[in-house]
């Protein structure tokens, strides 16, 4: 009988309507008597809540540090974790937390739900069951994941691009890990192997770091003030279609002064799908040519929270940091 450990972090899965009618966090050491069907998915369940509950617009670095340690603390005991997290966050944990568990060979799911679990027609409850079920399940998924809306997918892949329906959750670059209908239907083509190395789990990241989109209208001004922000070490940039920006003479003698003064910038699109492909346009030529570098298929979540956590632990090699935003550590990139 595997073991899993449910930690719930807050949102709104794990809220109920008080006396007065207000959103209250509930006792999830009482889920299985919410969920009865979770006593009967073959495993054994065990309970952890944070001390502190917060809405995931409050997810802070120190969260995830503080929930890294909490899986790393417990990762002898269990066989497998599902996250309870609130959704507008929850692809920046769920990435953050791909590159801060290296060499993980045991699944960790985040969930949630778009309405409370005691809501009448909460998307809550076959959230958390189905989460749980795969977790626990014979066909192994050693990767951090985001299971929302009966479809399983690679957590440094997704996105929250709908705010009011259940599924909530998209992953344009990247196929779903699974889907399930009347089956768990497995893509095992694209399923991580678990690592037989001991899991490594990093702690240090680094937060001077930014993320801007481009728009039209741009100014010097503007740009430069972000740009020249004391301390920052490095930014995602959000650019047009396949990569392209302005190519003025202003914009260009910022970036690229910038980038001379050591700053580290990377290139991702502000579409959902697709790729960058810097010098494919002459607006993107001269990206490459001043030492952006190329995010390829990288979403903003994963861009940012790589960078975070690779100047963590390269603060002084920012020629490997850039090497690495180019390589694929766990699925984040085609």
């Amino acid at each position: 009988m595997k073991k899993i450990l449910i930690i719930y972090t807050g949102g709104t899965i794990g809220m109920q309507h008080d006396k007065k009618g207000s959103l209250v966090p509930f006792d999830f050491g009482k889920v299985n008597e919410q969920v009865p069907e979770l006593n009967h998915l073959g495993c054994k369940l065990t309970h952890h809540a944070f001390s502190k509950l917060i809405d995931s617009s409050n997810v802070t670095p120190a969260f995830w540090v503080e929930l890294a340690q909490t899986i790393e603390k417990n990762y002898s005991k269990f066989d497998g974790f599902v996250i309870l997290h609130g959704t507008d966050t929850m692809s920046y944990s769920a990435s953050a937390l791909s590159f801060m568990l290296e060499n993980l060979a045991k699944p960790v799911i985040f969930t949630g739900s778009q309405l409370p679990l005691g809501a009448i027609r909460t998307d809550a409850k076959r959230n958390l069951i189905s989460a749980v079920e795969i977790a626990a399940g014979k066909v192994l998924v050693p990767e951090v994941c985001i299971y929302f809306s009966h479809r399983l997918f690679r957590g440094n892949r997704s996105e929250k691009f709908n705010s009011a329906m259940f599924e909530a959750f998209q992953s344009p670059n990247c196929p779903p890990l699974a889907n399930v209908g009347v089956n768990v239907d497995y893509n095992h083509d694209i399923i991580a192997k678990p690592s037989k190395k001991k899991l490594i789990v990093h702690t240090k990241l680094e937060t001077s770091i930014g993320l801007f989109r481009l728009f039209p209208g741009i100014s010097d001004v503007w740009l430069k003030n972000i740009l020249n922000m004391p301390s920052l070490k490095a930014i995602v940039m959000a650019t047009y279609g396949s990569g392209n920006a302005p190519n003025d003479a202003a914009f260009i003698k910022t970036l690229s002064g910038a980038i001379k003064k050591g700053l580290i910038v990377i290139n991702v699109s502000q579409c959902s799908g697709g790729s960058v492909t810097q010098g494919k346009y002459a607006t993107s030529k001269h990206l490459e040519e001043m030492g952006v570098v190329d995010g390829a298929d990288l979403n903003a979540e994963a861009a940012l929270t790589k960078l975070m956590v690779l100047l963590g632990q390269y603060p002084n090699d920012a020629k490997k940091v850039k090497k690495l935003m180019t390589t694929s550590l766990c699925g984040e990139m085609s």
